[in-house]
């Protein structure tokens, strides 16, 4: 039986009338027309449906619409300061991060989350991070690498917008279009591969 609930969804209040079991997934795609997310294990397990709730990343596929009613929830297009794609997305691009793409919604929303928490996190840092999603096409050093200049960019611009300017000098994290496959840094990798 279908009910109204109410949810803020990338800023916006929404009402939404569906059954109180059906998945936030669902609810975002198939109700609310926001394609971003995408459905992968239905289990919670593989990260491709990942939103961020109350900003902190977490699984839509599994959640019912009753647990998340009165919350705030971040896809994907949320990210985004309107056209401005947010840091991360802008990163991934650049660092040509996503192959077939499938999992990478979920993955920026909760790249986006660590670096709102932890602007300069260190590869073992993301690596753990992202270590819910799995990608089947072995981009995971891209990723990694591309979320590392995400966080540089956004300190690089805070302090552009204070008083320094300054390159923090990380290596290649600026994008030197290596193979990631040089950086002989094996950690980040296994660590996203599970």
């Amino acid at each position: 039986m279908e009910q109204t609930f109410e949810l803020t969804v990338n800023g916006e209040r929404r009402k939404v009338d569906a059954d109180a079991d059906s998945s936030l997934l669902h609810v975002l795609r198939e109700v609310l027309g926001l394609k971003g997310s995408r459905f992968g294990c239905g289990q919670g397990l593989c990260g491709a449906c990942f939103v961020l709730l109350d900003g902190r990343p977490a699984p839509s596929c599994d959640a019912p619409l009753r647990s998340v009613a009165g919350r705030a929830v971040t896809t994907v297009e949320g990210l985004a300061d309107g056209d401005v794609p947010h840091p991360v997305q802008r990163a991934f691009l650049d660092e040509q991060a996503a192959q077939c793409g499938y999992c990478v919604s979920g993955i920026l929303v909760s790249a986006a989350a660590l670096l709102a928490a932890q602007p300069r996190p260190d590869e073992a840092t993301v690596a753990a991070a992202l270590d819910r999603h799995l990608c089947r096409c072995g981009a995971q050093r891209r990723m990694i690498r591309a979320v590392l200049r995400a966080g540089q960019s956004m300190v690089d611009g805070s302090a552009a917008n204070g008083t320094s300017t300054s390159q923090a000098g990380r290596g290649d994290a600026g994008g030197t279009g290596a193979d990631p496959a040089d950086r002989g840094d094996g950690v980040a990798a296994t660590a996203v591969e599970r």
